[in-house]
């Protein structure tokens, strides 16, 4: 959603964060991602950055467009009023003229106090990308996180394997060494009985 109207004042932010339009996936992320509901929270979270600046440009930026066109039209009364002014006296002229200035720096404290407010947002959308560089680095833990459990479950696997084979051997040992034991008993000369 975008705001008609002249171009925002130096330093507000007039469009989507981050250089991105409306709609626009996130680079860097393939669709055939290992985790895919972690594609989707991401996908979810750059669109709920995108709605909260939208949102607070929408809600700050009229006000200021408003503020900028009520000076203007201040600027040109008083302009006006000067030219009406001329004929009269100049106590008339000092005094509306000290009136005018007293409208113009109440209008122009509102003023000053918006345009802080516009910096308070730039310092939000500073927290937004931070934010969203943090989530990043998450992202990549759970998936080294990932990789690492697979890699321990595999080291796992291989070692009851061999733990598994040497028991199998220790087995076949024993037995064939009581096979060679039976087998020498039975070799071993056996005295007749005498009868």
């Amino acid at each position: 959603m975008s705001v008609p109207g002249p171009p925002p004042p130096d330093g507000v932010l007039a469009g989507p964060p981050f250089g991105r339009g409306p709609g626009e996936p996130t680079q860097g992320l393939s669709d055939t991602s290992p985790d895919e509901g972690l594609l989707e929270d991401l996908t979810v979270e750059d669109k709920a950055v995108e709605q909260l600046a939208e949102g607070l440009l929408s809600h700050y930026l009229p006000d200021l467009q408003r503020s900028k066109q009520a000076l203007q039209e201040l600027t040109a009364l008083e302009r006006k009023k000067k030219e009406v002014l001329g004929s009269r006296s100049v106590r008339v002229a000092r005094a509306v003229q000290l009136q005018n200035q007293v409208v113009l720096l109440d209008t122009l404290e509102q003023e000053i106090s918006k345009f802080k407010e516009c910096h308070s947002m730039l310092d939000i959308n500073a927290l937004f990308t931070e934010a969203k560089h943090y989530h990043a680095k998450l992202v990549n833990i759970r998936k080294e996180m990932l990789m690492l459990h697979e890699k321990t479950s595999k080291l796992k696997k291989r070692a009851l394997k061999l733990q598994q084979k040497r028991q199998k051997e220790e087995l076949e040992r024993e037995q064939q060494r009581e096979k060679e034991f039976e087998r020498e008993k039975q070799l071993t000369a056996k005295p007749a009985k005498r009868t």
